[in-house]
């Protein structure tokens, strides 16, 4: 399955990637209904770096572990699961320099456990949340990055 989220930032590419290597912006970033615990963020954006945290579904919590696979500074970076809910979900961060602003999009493929019928099911349900917490996610950024 597929999901982006795109968003245009008024500040320069090197403000909007500046923000996402904050200690702080998983915090930042969660949105207040959804429950998460960061246990660990480890190497920034860079290729080999850790974010490990734990979602709850009601009251159960969900280990989540992803790694970062790419970065390419000031244009991209892309964490994947190692560890979590998801048969797989590769997150790509990408920023595009758009008349002296940012282009932000946050682009995920990812596969449900069960598979088809799990998509067919669930799909859209997970796509809204996704849309939810990307929605949230951006506002944040773009208040953060434009009033600096």
């Amino acid at each position: 399955m597929r999901f982006q989220y795109s968003t245009l930032i008024a500040a320069p590419v090197e403000v909007v990637w500046k923000f996402h290597e904050r200690a702080d912006v998983l915090e930042l970033l969660t949105p207040p209904w959804q429950p998460v615990q960061v246990i660990r963020r480890e190497g920034g954006l860079e290729v080999g770096a850790i974010s490990e945290f734990r979602i709850f579904l009601g009251p159960l919590p969900i280990p989540w572990q992803a790694r970062h696979t790419e970065c390419k500074q000031y244009q991209q970076f892309t964490d994947e699961q190692v560890d979590g809910p998801m048969q797989s979900w590769v997150h790509r961060h990408q920023f595009r320099e758009e008349n002296g602003q940012t282009r932000l999009t946050d682009a995920i493929e990812y596969t449900l456990p069960g598979g088809e019928i799990a998509e067919f099911l669930l799909g859209w349900w997970v796509n809204s949340r996704l849309e939810d917490m990307f929605r949230y996610r951006h506002e944040v950024t773009q208040r953060e990055c434009e009033r600096k």
